[in-house]
C-alpha cells in the first residue's frame, strides 16, 4: 500500500530539482503521516565523503553505538546530497523529529516532512548547489501544502534542548525560502535538455542523460566511463559518472549534460 506523500517527487521535479527515487519508497514508512503542518530541516552529522553516504542508514535506520541509541528507519522522507540531489526515501511517517514542538505542533514525525541534508555539522562548508536546492525544495513543499515560510523549522528549533542541527542560520534560511515562494529569488540555472547546435540552423546535439534513460547513446556514455555497455542508465552508470565528474572538477550530479559531454569528448 502506498502512503500519502507520493506527490513529493513530482513537486520537487516541477521546481527544477534533481530527484532520485529509492526502491520501495512509496510503501516505506512507520505507518502513514497525518496532516502535514510543515518541514523540519536536519543535517546528517556524519563525517564521511561522497555525495550521500548516509543514504542506507536513512532508509534502514541507525545501529546503537557509544552514546547513541538505535533508531529504526526510515529516518526522513528526503535526503539531500551535497550536489543538490533529493533522494526520495519514504512516502510515510519517519523517525526524524522525536520529542519537541513548533508552533504548537508536537507530533513532528506525523505532521512534518523531514529532510536530512548531507553535512558533518562540525564546520563543513555548505555547497551553494546544495543550499539552493534546500531552499527550493522546502519552498516547493510548502507551496504544495498551502503553508507559509514560518512552517519551516530547524530540528534545533523544534527540539532546542536536544538538537543542534542544521548548522546554518534558520532565520537566513527562511528568508531565502520566502524569496523563492514570492518569486523574487533568481531563477535557477537548469541543465539544458541537449547540447547546443553546432551552428545556426543545425539540429541540437546529444540529449542530456540521467538515471532511467536507455538506448545506444547511453551505451556510448557507458563505454566512455568504462562500465558495462548494456544501454541502461542505472545505479552503476550513475556512480561511475559521479566519480568521473568529481575527478574532472564538474558538479558530481550524475547527469550527462552539455558540460559533461564536452569534457568526456576531450578526455
Amino acid at each position: 500500500m502506498s502512503y500519502a506523500l507520493t506527490w513529493l517527487p513530482s513537486v520537487l521535479k516541477a521546481a527544477g530539482l534533481k530527484v532520485a527515487l529509492q526502491q520501495g519508497w512509496e510503501e516505506r514508512g512507520r505507518g502513514d503521516v497525518g496532516r502535514i503542518e510543515g518541514v523540519i530541516c536536519h543535517h546528517t552529522g556524519v563525517a564521511a565523503g561522497g555525495n550521500m553516504p548516509t543514504l542506507r542508514s536513512l532508509v534502514n535506520g541507525r545501529a546503537a553505538g557509544p552514546g547513541v541509541t538505535a533508531l529504526a528507519g526510515p529516518l526522513a522522507q528526503l535526503g539531500l546530497g551535497r550536489d543538490g540531489t533529493f533522494y526520495v526515501i519514504a512516502a510515510g511517517r519517519c523517525n526524524h523529529a522525536g520529542e519537541g514542538q513548533w508552533h504548537g505542533f508536537t507530533q513532528g514525525n506525523a505532521n512534518f516532512i523531514g529532510i536530512e541534508a548531507e553535512n558533518d555539522g562540525n564546520g563543513e562548508a555548505w555547497p551553494e548547489v546544495q543550499m539552493e536546492a534546500y531552499w527550493r525544495g522546502v519552498a516547493a513543499i510548502l507551496m504544495h501544502e498551502g503553508l507559509d515560510v514560518g512552517c519551516c523549522a530547524g530540528h534545533k528549533e523544534y527540539a532546542p534542548h536536544r538538537k543542534n542541527d542544521p548548522s546554518f542560520d534558520m532565520h537566513a534560511f527562511r528568508r531565502h525560502v520566502a524569496e523563492v515562494i514570492d518569486g523574487t529569488a533568481p531563477a535557477p540555472e537548469l541543465i539544458p535538455a541537449a547540447e547546443p547546435p553546432p551552428h545556426p540552423g543545425a539540429a541540437a546535439g546529444r540529449p542530456t542523460l540521467r538515471r532511467g534513460a536507455s538506448g545506444e547513446l547511453v551505451a556510448d556514455l557507458q563505454r566512455m566511463l568504462a562500465v558495462d555497455a548494456d544501454g541502461v542508465f542505472g545505479a552503476i552508470t550513475e556512480a561511475a559518472l559521479r566519480a568521473y565528474q568529481r575527478s574532472h572538477q564538474l558538479v558530481p550530479d550524475g547527469i550527462a549534460g552539455p558540460k559533461t559531454w564536452h569534457t568526456l569528448d576531450s578526455s
